[in-house]
């Protein structure tokens, strides 16, 4: 039956169907493959302090979608963790390592314990200080 078979379908999400007057078109589903959520630490070297790139990291963050924090270290670096969907997390990852704040000179930028997760563990992206 085809009502049994679009349940089925909807359920599993699979397929997205379409009622047209009589009948239903069925289209695949295929392209909007689930995203992975990711957890990673970063630490960025350079000039990165008194630059405002805590504040801006922050934003990009945010604008990203992502969790999690940022905090100066007392080596003169930023680090911090995020969290959220993979390509996010890769943007992310570029901003950190190429674009910063303004006014900051960015050296390096590491990146450590990167992981898959399954729910979030912050609700947020926080500076700390």
């Amino acid at each position: 039956m085809i009502s049994t078979k679009l349940l089925l379908a909807a359920v599993f999400g699979v397929f997205l169907a379409v009622q047209t007057f009589d009948n239903f078109t069925i289209f695949s589903n295929s392209n909007m493959s689930a995203k992975k959520l990711l957890s990673v630490e970063f630490e960025v070297f350079g000039r990165v302090q008194g630059v405002f790139f805590r504040k801006f990291t922050q934003q990009e963050a945010k604008k990203l979608g992502l969790k999690g924090w940022c905090m100066n270290t007392e080596s003169g670096t930023v680090q911090g963790v995020m969290e959220g969907n993979d390509d996010k997390i890769n943007e992310m990852k570029k901003w950190l390592e190429t674009i910063g704040s303004p006014l900051s000179k960015i050296e390096k930028t590491d990146f450590r314990n990167q992981k898959e997760i399954t729910e979030l563990t912050f609700s947020n992206f926080s500076v700390k200080r």
